[in-house]
């Protein structure tokens, strides 16, 4: 099924730091993000995230991830992606100089499709402050 093969293309294109390049093609113009946490509470698009994540790359070079499972509802033209994302602070340009220590963060993908096989709306599901504790950026 295209939807589900672009919104898998999409997820590897994003999480390993493709940046916009790689995934315009897989996205609807000015289609919508959401995620309940401090720091991605400012993106509304999903160009804005794809960003954000190629920023934090610099934070965190070498930064990974590792998918656990996917799932697609054709009923509901949207994919999940189950991972963990690891990444070690020591890159300039966090909140605070590099730190030396590393994340191990779970989160989700939410990607609801269009019917031309493109993402329209990305919601992510992450504990941004479970991420910020172990690299040491908050308490």
């Amino acid at each position: 099924m295209i939807l589900f093969k672009n919104a898998q293309e999409f997820f590897h294109n994003c999480e390993s730091l493709g940046g916009w390049e790689k995934c315009k093609n897989l996205v609807a113009e000015n289609a919508t993000f959401t995620g309940q946490c401090e720091p991605l509470a400012e993106l509304k698009t999903v160009e804005d995230y794809v960003g954000w994540m190629v920023g934090f790359g610099t934070i965190a070079p070498g930064c990974s991830y590792k998918l656990h499972a996917s799932s697609f509802d054709p009923e509901t033209s949207t994919a999940l992606f189950f991972a963990t994302f690891t990444a070690t602070h020591t890159g300039e340009g966090g909140p605070v100089p590099p730190t030396n220590k590393t994340t191990n963060a779970e989160y989700v993908y939410a990607l609801k499709m269009n019917e031309d096989g493109k993402v329209i709306s990305m919601t992510k599901i992450w504990n941004a402050s479970w991420t910020l504790r172990e690299l040491g950026w908050m308490e």
